[in-house]
């Protein structure tokens, strides 16, 4: 039997299950799982390809409800954290994984969008600092 992990599908049935407010404690679980799903789904998937991405359409979705969050004034700085230590989790996995190079490119996309957000000085977030590896 051929098991096959999906970020994507795990992302939107967790999106889905949540009322109308955002558990910033369980999106920082979810995001916090990126690095591993970057893993499994690129290696259960019916191709690499398809693999990377379903795990960056949901890193990518998480990221934007992090954003969401922030526009709405309630990002907690934990969950900023949370995504910057995935970001550089996922950066790593993708450059010591054979083929997963491409993957990097997805990486920095998404820490592209979660870096708008950060203060003028890139290092700190409503002037707490933020992780950095």
């Amino acid at each position: 039997m051929h098991l096959q992990t999906d970020y994507s599908a795990f992302v939107l049935q967790i999106l889905r299950s949540q009322p109308n407010t955002i558990d910033q404690s369980l999106l920082r679980h979810c995001i916090g799982l990126s690095s591993s799903y970057l893993v499994t789904d690129t290696t259960t998937a019916s191709s690499q390809t398809a693999g990377l991405q379903t795990w960056y359409l949901g890193f990518s979705r998480l990221v934007d409800v992090v954003v969401a969050l922030h526009l709405l004034g309630s990002l907690e700085l934990e969950t900023v954290n949370a995504a910057s230590k995935a970001c550089s989790e996922c950066w790593t996995v993708a450059g010591s994984w054979k083929g997963l190079e491409t993957g990097r490119e997805h990486v920095r996309e998404v820490a592209g969008k979660l870096k708008r957000l950060l203060d003028e000085n890139g290092r700190t977030y409503r002037g707490e600092r933020v992780y950095a590896p």
